[in-house]
């Protein structure tokens, strides 16, 4: 399949301690009204790591019924143990999602060898097309741009999300293999798609999907000048996301603006005051 344009990496949102789910189906709803090309619910976003594994599959399954076929899906099913993503994405294909998120496995360090076998492993198992997800300031070690050369070759593995912060890293993947690529970060997603990058897998799309939908479409069709213009209007926002450990500060933001109610689970809190604060004016200097 066609892993391209904006994809949201969709916030979980709570009441009282549960997954809102009423919630979650108006926030999935704001993304079809914005144009999405697709969601990715059970991401880091979507504070995953808190979820138990019956929320975590039952957010997926939601998110296929509320979005119900208006665009793709694609669940975020990775661990640090590799029979656990395979049970995981297995649930997920069978709900009928489109494609899965694959983070490189965390905490227990595998080498590159180890990340081979775990990612094909997965895609040969399961036959869900895999994203690779490349973040290695949450998970300790990158995926190397020859692994990730490797892994192109297994036709189910179709994309990588690249949230490293290199731009360059773009031009070294494409240049050992074929392999999509989408942004995971905000703030890279225009210098990341001139220079051949897909799209983005987007925070900020949570607030703004209509008009980061239109920065992704402006770069794929080569108008860069007004794909800029965008993130030039967005760029604070992007930054200001990121002010502290995502999600909080996104979901407050939602929060700010009415979305949700401002809610997370331990180890994550509220966003702190002087914090707020920068994030609110950055919020009223958008909407002015």
């Amino acid at each position: 399949m066609s892993i391209q344009g904006l994809y949201t990496a969709l916030i979980t949102p709570f009441s009282h301690g549960a997954v809102d789910y009423g919630k979650l189906k108006e926030v999935v709803e704001a993304q079809i009204q914005g144009g999405v090309d697709g969601i990715l619910p059970t991401g880091t976003t979507g504070e995953s790591p808190t979820l138990s594994v019956d929320e975590h599959l039952e957010v997926i399954e939601k998110v296929i019924e509320y979005a119900n076929g208006r665009c793709k899906i694609m669940a975020g099913t990775g661990a640090n143990c590799t029979e656990e993503a395979i049970r995981l994405t297995k649930k997920a294909k069978a709900m009928g999602a489109d494609s899965c998120l694959q983070v490189t496995p965390y905490y227990n360090k595998p080498t590159q060898e180890g990340l081979y076998r775990h990612f094909s492993k997965i895609a040969d198992d399961c036959g869900l097309p895999v994203v690779l997800y490349n973040v290695p300031g949450r998970t300790g070690i990158p995926i190397a741009a020859d692994t990730v050369a490797r892994l192109a070759s297994n036709p189910n593995i179709v994309a990588v999300k690249e949230a490293g912060g290199s731009v360059e890293r773009v031009s070294e993947i494409l240049n050992l293999c074929d392999i999509t690529i989408m942004s995971g970060d905000d703030s890279l997603t225009v210098p990341m798609m001139s220079v051949g990058a897909k799209g983005v897998i987007s925070v900020a799309s949570n607030i703004y999907p209509g008009e980061l939908k239109k920065m992704v479409d402006f770069c794929a069709a080569g108008n860069f000048a007004e794909g800029l213009k965008i993130h030039r209007r967005f760029y604070s926002l992007f930054k200001r996301l990121f002010i502290e450990s995502n999600p909080i500060p996104v979901k407050a933001a939602m929060a700010m603006l009415g979305m949700i109610e401002e809610e997370y689970r331990l180890p994550l809190c509220p966003i702190s005051d002087k914090n707020r604060a920068i994030l609110k004016a950055t919020l009223d200097a958008l909407n002015e």
